[in-house]
């Protein structure tokens, strides 16, 4: 009997060894104040001294980026998914009050492709290079039998502090304002529904998006998932910022709930800054305006709830973001949006 290797069994440990090559300069690019080591080694170190902090709490989080990632691999549009990955994690981290200060990835595959591997991880290094963190390592699994051909998954894992007396939500009170930051557009949240809308409709991937001019269907929805991690940092650190939710799977009437004390709802608004792809999610597939606000972040990717509108407003715009009035805070459980069916007209 002929001897067997590990390659024959689909494994190519030499694929592994030059991507580990390749996405070294690339973690090297995201160093902050408290790495210890670099990429190679069997764990990372942090030095929570060295990178400022007095009297800490770590805060960590962990996310993929879900079905998003079926059409990265139908349309071979891999550059911004490892985006998706950090925003997912971080954006976690920050609604809490702390700064993301290291990130870990797992990257699991039928058959590794260093092409393709080196964009998914170079994008993950663009995502910490956005939010301020470190890439310190991570997981590549050649998983033949799990995973067909070039099929891949990905999670992430991000750590980040915040000094103990900083900690998010806190004082939220009802009459406070709400504050929306816009989202890019789907995000990472609800694809299986944009899968299941899209084929219903008979679309192929590289059609013209109806809502977004000059750019085909799948590079209109593979637009990345906003970071919001230096804005909103600021707005902390200014002592504007009492809580904020990012807006995930269960929208914002999922949610805004997880930030608000006992008795504490909120009501928003009828109208937001809307992405035309959530209107046209909406008539192409049918779906009611209640169940669009359940599944996507519908043009609000953050809410934040802020102890003086008008200089939180002024803050945010002059670091270039666009918030939007989003609702307030009212006494009572609950979130009331009474004109959700308008939102999709």
């Amino acid at each position: 009997m002929a001897s067997v290797t590990y390659r024959d069994a689909g494994v190519d440990i030499e694929a592994g060894d030059a991507l580990v090559e390749a996405i070294k300069p690339l973690a090297k690019a995201t160093s902050r104040a408290g790495v210890l080591g670099g990429i190679g080694g069997f764990g990372a170190l942090f030095d929570l001294k060295a990178a400022g902090y007095t009297d800490p709490i770590l805060v960590s989080t962990t996310d993929g980026v879900g079905t998003k990632l079926k059409i990265a691999i139908e349309t071979g549009i891999h550059d911004f998914v490892g985006i998706d990955l950090v925003a997912m994690c971080v954006n976690d981290l920050v609604v809490q009050g702390a700064a993301p200060l290291f990130f870990l990835d797992y990257f699991a595959t039928g058959a590794l492709i260093v092409a393709q591997a080196t964009k998914i991880i170079a994008g993950i290094a663009e995502g910490c290079k956005i939010a301020g963190c470190a890439l310190v390592g991570g997981e590549t699994a050649e998983m033949p039998g799990m995973y067909a051909g070039g099929d891949y998954d990905l999670a992430g894992f991000a750590v980040g502090a915040a000094e103990r007396n900083k900690l998010l939500p806190t004082g939220v009170a009802p009459g406070d304002a709400i504050i929306g930051l816009p989202s890019s557009g789907v995000h990472s949240n609800g694809f299986s529904l944009v899968r299941k809308i899209i084929g219903s409709a008979n679309l192929a991937w590289d059609a013209p998006a109806p809502f977004a001019a000059g750019q085909t269907l799948a590079e209109a929805l593979m637009a990345p998932t906003r970071i919001y991690v230096h804005p909103m940092l600021a707005l902390h650190k200014a002592g504007l910022l009492k809580g904020a939710a990012h807006i995930t799977g269960g929208g914002l009437p999922g949610n805004l709930p997880r930030v608000l004390p006992d008795g504490c709802g909120a009501r928003l608004y009828t109208s937001w800054p809307m992405p035309p792809v959530f209107p046209w999610l909406a008539r192409t597939g049918n779906v009611t305006g209640d169940e669009m606000l359940r599944v996507f972040n519908c043009g609000a990717g953050m809410a934040l709830i802020v102890t003086d509108f008008e200089a939180a407003m002024a803050m945010l715009m002059d670091a270039g973001e666009s918030p939007f009035l989003l609702g307030d805070v009212t006494a009572g459980a609950g979130i009331d949006i009474p004109g959700a069916k308008m939102l999709f007209a």
